[in-house]
């Protein structure tokens, strides 16, 4: 399992590989949390948020979630989380992109993750019917 330092110093790597205009009006930044983070449609101790992008109070922000990474990954060794990070702050900085452009339609990132989430939803009630714990 990689230390926080390690995991902090991947993202640092990381974050340098992406153009200056991406972090335009990212006024949060790019936060490391040692938080296991679990959805609250979650049906158990089988999803987890990797990471984030949330606006509050006028504040954009990316969070990723160390803890939630280490109990997905955690055998992961510095090249293996170097190519998964990668992808997470590829997400999470189309839904900054997306919202900073207004895009809220059918194709945007916004809408897959709420389709993905409709799916793992009628995935698990199937599996709760199936298993009479519904």
């Amino acid at each position: 399992m990689l230390t926080i330092e390690e995991y902090r110093s991947i993202v640092k790597e990381l974050l340098d590989e992406f153009p200056e205009e991406f972090f335009q009006k990212l006024s949060g930044g790019v936060v490391v949390s040692e938080a296991r983070e679990i959805p609250d449609y979650a049906r158990g101790n089988d999803l987890y948020t990797m990471g984030q992008y949330r606006i509050s109070s006028g504040i954009r922000q990316i969070v990723l979630y160390k803890g939630s990474f280490d109990r997905i990954h955690p055998q992961a060794d510095a090249a293996e989380a170097k190519t998964i990070l990668r992808g997470i702050l590829r997400h999470e900085f189309r839904h900054h992109l997306e919202s900073l452009g207004g895009i809220h339609n059918s194709s945007s990132l916004e809408a897959k993750d709420e389709r993905e989430k409709e799916a793992y939803l009628l995935r698990a009630d199937r599996a709760g019917r199936k298993t009479g714990t519904s």
